[in-house]
């Protein structure tokens, strides 16, 4: 990564950080939501060995579209067109109600961009590791839940395969983990 690409790549994390100040996750401790994008990054750089700068500076920003009330012209101002497609690609459309938006997730997974689908990967990756390290609190996540979402999960995985091994690979490690944690409960 050469000075301009570090710039850009700060520039994004603090960007992000701004937009997703007042968010949450779901865990009980109610984590900074600045934790997840940057959680998606290192899989892509560390499990995929992505070095792409569009594709990491997409991944620190890939919810403030669908999460935040950014406008996509902040994203192509500040960071380029290439970044707010991929952003755009992995975003959902959130009028659409919650089963509708997960069936279009899986059927929309395999006509993904490359990047888009390590993106989308490595997103889930981080939430599948979530509902086993730092779980949804109970009250709002029911065990069924938790198990649905893990299927779901690996249902957009397993239409987005032959993309990166190591990655997949991954996926399937941390679903087993986090199915086989669920299963015990």
């Amino acid at each position: 990564m050469n000075d301009n690409e570090f710039t850009t790549f700060i520039t994004a994390l603090k960007f992000a950080a701004e937009k997703h100040r007042y968010q949450q996750r779901k865990d009980e401790l109610k984590s900074a939501y600045i934790t997840h994008p940057i959680q998606v990054v290192e899989m892509l750089w560390n499990t995929g060995s992505v070095k792409d700068i569009v594709l990491l500076t997409a991944a620190l920003l890939h919810d403030v579209l669908e999460d935040t009330p950014t406008k996509e012209t902040e994203i192509s101002e500040s960071f380029g067109q290439q970044v707010l497609n991929l952003v755009k690609e992995v975003s959902d459309d959130k009028s659409l109600g919650k089963d509708e938006r997960k069936r279009l997730q899986v059927e929309h997974a395999p006509k993904l961009s490359p990047k888009a689908k390590l993106l989308k990967l490595s997103d889930k990756i981080c939430n599948v590791r979530d509902i086993r390290n730092n779980p949804p609190a109970a009250k709002d996540w029911t065990l069924e839940r938790k198990m649905k979402y893990l299927v779901w999960s690996k249902e957009v995985v397993d239409a987005m395969r032959g993309i990166d091994l190591k990655i997949e690979s991954k996926f399937d490690e941390e679903y087993a983990l986090a199915f086989s944690k669920l299963d015990t409960l």
